[in-house]
């Protein structure tokens, strides 16, 4: 192991350095919690609304994964291409309510309780259908978003 610094500008044995880069991150540790919990809320709430059976194909965390993927298209094309949003926007919005409300740890739950329960191919199934879903979604709705700004501006 090395003793140099990864970043020569911040020595990080000076308890001092140690601190500063800290103290400008609390703002962005508030938004991302806050949209967290926004999140996790509403993805909590359609789990209610819309359980799955137990060896059945979990279609509600498939629809929130594919839903939220596609809002994070839009949210990026418009916060990238179009409107110069405040510093907190994304890491509330994109990261905290966003990564809230989707969710790898409930997928990757499901397909092991339908493996364990004998439904091995269902889990496959959810899967590879939720990944390509989720990376289809985030891709047609950023396509679909810079089409109707370029419109709307020509």
């Amino acid at each position: 192991m090395h003793s140099e610094a990864t970043d020569p500008d911040v020595d990080l044995r000076v308890p001092a350095r140690r601190r500063e880069p800290r103290r400008g991150q609390w703002p962005v540790i508030a938004a991302v919690s806050a949209g967290g919990v926004i999140g996790a809320c509403a993805r909590y709430e359609a789990a209610q609304l819309w359980p799955t059976a137990a060896g059945a194909f979990p279609w509600t965390t498939l629809w929130v994964n594919v839903i939220g993927c596609a809002i994070i298209g839009v949210f990026m094309v418009v916060i990238t291409d179009l409107w110069a949003a405040h510093r907190l926007v994304r890491p509330f919005f994109g990261t905290g309510v966003l990564g809230g409300f989707t969710t790898f740890s409930t997928y990757a739950v499901d397909i092991q309780r339908l493996a364990d329960g004998g439904h091995a191919r269902t889990g496959l199934l959810y899967l590879a259908s939720t990944m390509l879903a989720a990376l289809a979604a985030v891709w047609a709705a950023s396509n679909l978003t810079r089409r109707v700004i370029e419109w709307r501006q020509s």
